[in-house]
């Protein structure tokens, strides 16, 4: 379960780092924010890999979460605009994450399990 936590740890260090890339621009301090963020995030991802998470899976829950994340918190943060097409691609982000996710078991392997 720790790998689970250490990810999710990851993913809002990136999208933390992310959104305030935008607000580097107002408040240049903010780029301490970002480079300890993305630099938090890799740590926290490479340590979800040495725990066993497939490189595939980790990847791919973090960063297409942190693209979700990143879209809709930055529409309520900055105000961007989220139009229909974006929420397809975020559902299909989605499926695309839980397909591989479901894929990866199809081994009989334990969750997360390298085989």
């Amino acid at each position: 379960m720790t790998k689970w936590f250490l990810l999710a740890a990851a993913i809002v260090c990136e999208v933390t780092a992310s959104l305030s890339l935008k607000g580097a621009l107002e408040q240049p301090l903010l780029y301490v924010v970002v480079a300890v963020g993305f630099t938090a995030a890799f740590v926290l991802l490479a340590a979800v890999l040495r725990r066993g998470m497939g490189i595939g899976v980790a990847y791919g829950i973090w960063s297409a979460t942190g693209v979700v994340l990143t879209t809709v918190l930055s529409a309520l943060v900055y105000d961007e605009t989220v139009t229909g097409l974006m929420g397809a691609g975020i559902v299909l982000i989605i499926g695309g994450v839980l397909l591989v996710e479901l894929g990866s078991h199809e081994d009989g392997s334990a969750p997360g399990a390298t085989p």
